[in-house]
């Protein structure tokens, strides 16, 4: 797998890396190309910054990784912000801005 520092760099063939898929069929790079915007959206959902601003945080690269695992061994398209690891809910809090 590349170094990766930036959310705008994960590609689906990163997140195949990761997930340690050998082989992938085009279903597999649907798949793993919605996991991958799902996962981007939550973290805007629930961090309130935008799209760009992901780039400014390397920490959410892995961010976006542990959620795209955890949909594909699940195989679900979402994501309950209620069973968060707690990791990934600590990364994602300390670049929360919109804290209620």
């Amino acid at each position: 797998m590349n170094e990766l520092t930036k959310v705008s760099d994960i590609t689906y063939e990163d997140i195949a890396d990761y997930l340690r898929l050998a082989e992938i069929d085009n279903d597999d790079i649907n798949t793993l190309n919605n996991l991958l915007n799902v996962a981007k959206t939550f973290i805007i959902n629930y961090t309130g910054r935008t799209e760009e601003e992901l780039d400014n945080y390397q920490d959410f690269v892995i961010v976006v990784f542990v959620l795209c695992q955890d949909m594909w061994d699940n195989r679900t398209m979402y994501v309950e912000s209620k069973n968060l690891n707690n990791v990934i809910e600590s990364i994602l809090g300390m670049h929360s801005v919109n804290l209620l």
